[in-house]
């Protein structure tokens, strides 16, 4: 267990104090929260770059850790009735529905090739930070966050549209080296 899976933990084990302040209705320390959660994602992928501590459980562990954070932010955000903003239900759903689509094909994509190696694109990286970007904007309650939402769900399925694609090329080339 390196320092940039540590780091990544703590993300994972931040979202049920994050859940816990929105429950109670304290948005400063939800903001504070999900803000040092947002930290440490760029934290925990420097320091495995720069010290050589890229590992398979961090391969793993970092998506994971923000799917879980992102999914528990935005059904908090459009369930919880105490927000200066609220977020709509269907954000949650585009959003859930794309990380769902692209967890399903990977899988398909593991038990058919026998290996898998999707990297982020530059789309799922900016769909992210643009994720990121609306709940912080909900919790502190900016105006135009309607705007950066509007802006996230176009990005989420551009995103989406292009794990997809890759993942069908993916299968292609497996199935034109077998029939050649």
């Amino acid at each position: 267990m390196n320092w940039a899976n540590r780091i990544t933990l703590l993300r994972i084990i931040l979202i049920p104090f994050f859940v816990g302040a929105l429950i109670y209705g304290h948005l400063d320390r939800a903001f504070w929260i999900f803000g040092l959660a947002v930290v440490t994602d760029a934290v925990d992928g420097y320091i495995a770059r720069m010290h050589s501590q890229k590992t398979t459980l961090g391969s793993f562990l970092d998506p994971l850790a923000d799917k879980l954070l992102l999914t528990t932010a935005f059904i908090s955000l459009a369930v919880i009735g105490k927000l200066p903003i609220r977020l709509p239900p269907w954000i949650p759903l585009i959003v859930i529905s794309r990380d769902i689509i692209i967890i399903l094909g990977a899988a398909l994509i593991q038990m058919n090739t026998g290996r898998l190696d999707i990297h982020p694109s530059i789309w799922g990286k900016l769909t992210t930070f643009l994720q990121m970007a609306t709940v912080l904007g909900i919790l502190v309650g900016f105006s135009g966050v309607r705007v950066i939402w509007w802006i996230m769900v176009a990005f989420t399925i551009l995103s989406g549209w292009q794990y997809i694609q890759q993942g069908m090329n993916l299968m292609n080339a497996k199935e034109s080296l077998e029939n050649p």
